[in-house]
């Protein structure tokens, strides 16, 4: 597994070992190969899980003064580049920059490669695979397509506003074409979030929502949380990524505790400043650790993440408390 923080260089890490390296390679795209064929499948989790507890990408602001000029026309997004970079084995998604959206190794190409993107499938923990998964923010498809391989009795969606994403994760992601199970939306998140259709429909939503600069999620506002909230089933979690040493931090978890009544935690940070929150909405919860280790030994079983990462963080988060209470 990669150790590399979302806002780091895949090219300045290549280069500081070996300048101009013939192992890595960098390349832009602004047009890309037909999609490949989906990989065979993996056995099902569904079944072995039990029911124990367990892009869009506009900024929204305050409301417009009531002197502000209008449009007639909404303006056309204006997207970054996509870019790319591959180095030992391990292929990067840019915007542009040097910061990195998102990975996958060549060779395991439904795994996910980045700790910080395993943390987001946390909600396990406390869920088996719900029927319906959603990831708010394609990046480099690595969440999306590791829920479809795996959870066979879940409706998998991914919402993206940028089509050149989409090409990118199916051309150079391996991210299968649309079928019964997997929909990839070319939407606004915002927009996502607050269609009445998906109210009360969602089990477990995965949040990664970054622009080029990738400085803080572009979609932070206790409304925009508060619509997340109302996509979720009776018993549903919330997993976002977010940036623990930039003030962005602090701003969405208040965000987060007002739009969940508080039921949210941070993991500590992975990489150098990725920190993955979870919001719990549903029956409140206390669950001894050594239930979370057992499960999370299930998990990793099933799965091969490694979830007892996952209990030792929540438990560091926690204050180490005599049992895990939300």
């Amino acid at each position: 597994m990669t150790s590399l923080i979302k806002r780091a260089s895949a090219e300045a890490r290549a280069f500081k070992r070996a300048r101009g390296d013939a192992g890595h390679t960098s390349y832009a795209s602004d047009t890309t190969q037909a999609p490949r064929a989906p990989r065979a499948n993996s056995r099902d989790l569904a079944h072995e899980l039990s029911d124990r507890p367990t892009a869009g990408k506009r900024k929204r602001g305050a409301e417009p003064a009531e002197s502000a000029p209008t449009l007639e026309t909404p303006r056309k997004p204006r997207f970054a580049p996509v870019t790319f970079s591959e180095f030992d084995g391990v292929r990067y998604l840019h915007f542009g920059t040097e910061w990195v959206q998102g990975a996958m190794r060549l060779k395991k190409p439904f795994d996910i490669e980045l700790e910080y993107a395993q943390q987001m499938m946390a909600w396990l923990l406390f869920l088996a695979p719900p029927k319906r998964i959603v990831q708010l923010g394609l990046g480099a498809a690595a969440l999306t397509k590791f829920s479809y391989r795996q959870f066979k009795r879940s409706q998998v969606d991914a919402v993206e506003l940028n089509p050149a994403v989409v090409i990118a994760a199916r051309s150079m992601f391996e991210l299968p074409p649309d079928d019964r199970r997997l929909t990839v939306r070319e939407m606004d998140a915002w927009d996502f979030v607050n269609d009445a259709e998906n109210a009360g429909t969602i089990g477990a939503l995965q949040v990664d929502l970054y622009d080029a600069t990738a400085r803080g999620p572009v979609l932070e506002s206790a409304a925009f949380y508060g619509a997340c909230r109302a996509c979720l089933a009776e018993a549903g979690v919330v997993t976002v990524n977010l940036f623990g040493d930039h003030p962005s931090f602090l701003r969405n978890m208040r965000n987060l505790r007002a739009a969940f009544d508080g039921r949210v935690i941070a993991l500590p940070e992975v990489h150098e400043g990725n920190r993955t929150a979870l919001a719990f909405s549903g029956p409140a919860l206390s669950i001894e650790w050594t239930l979370l280790l057992d499960r999370a030994k299930v998990i990793e079983k099933a799965t091969g993440l490694r979830a007892h990462k996952w209990v030792t963080a929540l438990r560091e988060s926690c204050a180490h408390a005599p049992a895990f209470v939300m």
